[in-house]
């Protein structure tokens, strides 16, 4: 018959518990942007425009608290992309009924070149440095 400690193991022979090492992820603090990078994100959010509004938002969460530059503009650039991509979603859905789908078709093309040519204007002043303010725009973030 054995004993406990053969049962349970010898407290000797276990393992030492691992210390716990702290994940090395994205630090809650990171660095400032430098003036060219804040530049490059917040002409990005502009540019990416064109593919609706999340790109400005994510370029915003992640950069809102590391450049004043990037934060402003990817604002700028969500409030003006949020109304026009949910339109044109439902365009897109719209545009799947036979009969009037095809109405629905040219109106969500319409809406994409209309984004895409702001977005473009709103990306080429932001990479020379000036802010660009849409000329019609909700201002759903402030």
């Amino acid at each position: 018959m054995s004993n406990s400690a053969d049962r349970n193991g010898d407290a000797k022979s276990r393992p030492a518990p691992r210390e716990e090492v702290p994940l090395q992820g994205a630090s809650s603090s990171a660095p400032p942007l430098t003036p060219s990078e804040d530049r490059q994100w917040a002409t990005l959010a502009h540019f990416l425009g064109i593919l609706g509004f999340v790109p400005s938002l994510v370029i915003f969460l992640i950069f809102r608290d590391r450049g004043p530059f990037t934060e402003q503009e990817a604002k700028e650039a969500f409030n003006f992309t949020f109304p026009p991509s949910l339109a044109a979603g439902v365009c897109l859905l719209l545009s799947l009924i036979p009969g009037i789908g095809g109405i629905f078709a040219v109106l969500n093309a319409l809406i994409w070149v209309t984004l895409a040519g702001f977005a473009v204007a709103a990306g080429i002043q932001v990479n020379r440095g000036r802010p660009y303010r849409y000329p019609y725009n909700l201002r759903l973030f402030h």
